[in-house]
Formats: C-alpha cells, structure tokens, sequence
C-alpha cells in the first residue's frame, strides 16, 4: 500500500484519532444488528458530530474491525453535512485484512477507498508493525477518541502512550456506552 494524499487537510482544525477494541470483544460480539451495537454506533456518531463543532476536523483511523472501523464510517456519513472534514486510514502492512472475511475486507477496503489520506506506516508483517501504526496514531492526534474495556493489548498501549505524552484521551465504554473523560 502506498500513502495516498487525496484533499489536504484544512490548517487550523484539531486532530482526532480512534483506537479501540476488536468487534470480537465487544459486549455484543460481531452482532452489528444487536440493540447495543447500533445504540453505540449512533452515540459514537454524534460524538465524532460534538467533535467537529469543537474544532476538529481530520480524523484519524487504523481502520481495525470494531471501533476503528464504526468511526471511520461515522466520519464519512459525516462528510456529507461537513464536507471539510478528512478522513485518513493508516495501515500498519500491506494485505492487512487477508485473513478477514469477505464482508469486513469489503468494509475496509471501502474505507481506504473513500479516505482522503492513506498512510502506510509499514508494508511486511512483523512483530512491532501494530505498534508503529498505533504509536502513529497517538503522535498524530491533538485527542485519542478510545474504546477501551481495560484489558491488555494494542488499545491499552495507544491509551496509555497517549496519557504519558499529554495527549487528552475519551474513553467510550463498550458495556455502557457511556463516556469517561481521562
């Protein structure tokens, strides 16, 4: 994958990056059409709208499925109403999505396809490749936008990088759907 510059950002407007856990760990699991996942995509939504009347307008994502991904999708049915917004996906390698299922590589390939920044922040699998991507992500933000449930993983590394750095961080939890400020 090369990096794509498709319209440049706006300058003056804040960044916004969204890390979070995988679908599979969500409360509802890969159940999109569950009452809870649709209530968290629709508060998920207008958070990313608060967002933009706040002054932010390039939004950033590792387009991972779950979070990652609902948000970049919030972003681009936001595009519509705020069509100065970006979005930028950033991939960690290339054929990221390989072993995803046909429904989910579609999703993300859509999303590459309709991001107005692709970044490649590497292009072969290797141990650290996850981490370079959401390192990038964190460095990039002026706020890290999380869905984090507490365990360990790639979410609690960007979170915790992100507090170490100063970068203000929102947690939304996934069992409550509520938000937390840290």
């Amino acid at each position: 994958m090369d990096n794509q510059l498709r319209r440049k950002e706006t300058r003056g407007y804040k960044r916004c990056s969204f890390v979070g856990i995988r679908a599979q760990r969500m409360p509802w699991g890969t159940e999109e059409v569950n009452h809870d996942c649709v209530s968290f995509k629709i508060r998920l939504h207008d958070m990313i709208e608060d967002l933009i009347g706040k002054g932010y307008a390039h939004f950033i994502s590792g387009g991972s499925m779950g979070m990652d991904m609902f948000a970049a999708e919030a972003v681009l049915s936001l595009q519509s109403k705020y069509p100065w917004i970006i979005l930028e996906m950033v991939s960690p390698f290339d054929d990221y999505s390989q072993k995803w299922d046909s429904e989910h590589r579609y999703r993300l390939n859509r999303l590459f396809d309709c991001a107005d920044i692709v970044t490649a922040t590497g292009h072969a699998y290797d141990r650290g490749c996850m981490y370079r991507r959401n390192r990038y992500l964190v460095d990039n933000a002026d706020l890290l936008l999380a869905c984090y449930d507490g365990a360990e993983g790639g979410t609690a590394m960007a979170v915790g990088y992100a507090r170490a750095t100063g970068i203000p961080v929102e947690i939304i939890d996934p069992g409550t759907v509520s938000e937390k400020s840290a």
